[in-house]
């Protein structure tokens, strides 16, 4: 969405994951469109809130407007991949102290702690989450290509079995 949002002349913000979240900073930043990532889309000039409909009418308007089939139109779009990973994790461990070894892992790269850690590289990302309900760290990864997504995701989750043998070696 960045790199959309961005070749055409806008600005992007970032949210912490959910709706209400996405939607607060929409009003903060008086945003045109938002969504996440499931493709949920929010259209501030109908209402506040995912609607599928909305998102449904604003890509057949587009696809009327400049007569492009689906096929044609997605061509004009950059591909990225995505990885969705998660590692379980023993109730003893402290995920937020994980989180933090990683952050102080990467801090040579750009950051984001917005909702858990977000690690930008030149054209990737990696982003994880801990679980409010179980003990795990979700882990997302997007790439240009499939294999780097997956290989970013598997880097990362190796990182995080280093920094818990090392913190179990430790107490």
């Amino acid at each position: 969405m960045r790199d959309v949002t961005e070749k055409a002349k806008g600005s992007y913000f970032a949210s912490a994951v959910g709706e209400v979240n996405v939607v607060e900073l929409m009003k903060e930043k008086n945003a045109v469109i938002g969504g996440e990532g499931n493709g949920g889309v929010i259209y501030p000039e109908i209402h506040y809130g995912r609607d599928a409909l909305a998102g449904i009418a604003l890509f057949l308007t587009h696809l009327a407007k400049y007569g492009k089939s689906a096929s044609m139109l997605r061509s004009t779009y950059p591909d990225y991949f995505i990885s969705k990973n998660k590692i379980e994790l023993t109730p003893d461990i402290n995920v937020d102290n994980v989180l933090l070894s990683i952050k102080d892992k990467y801090k040579k790269h750009k950051v984001n702690t917005i909702d858990g850690v977000k690690i930008e590289f030149d054209k990737e990302w990696v982003h994880l989450r801990k679980s409010n309900t179980e003990p795990i760290i979700r882990i997302y990864a997007e790439s240009e290509s499939h294999t780097t997504a997956e290989n970013l995701a598997e880097k990362i989750i190796a990182d995080i079995k280093e920094v818990i043998s090392e913190k179990m070696v430790k107490a």
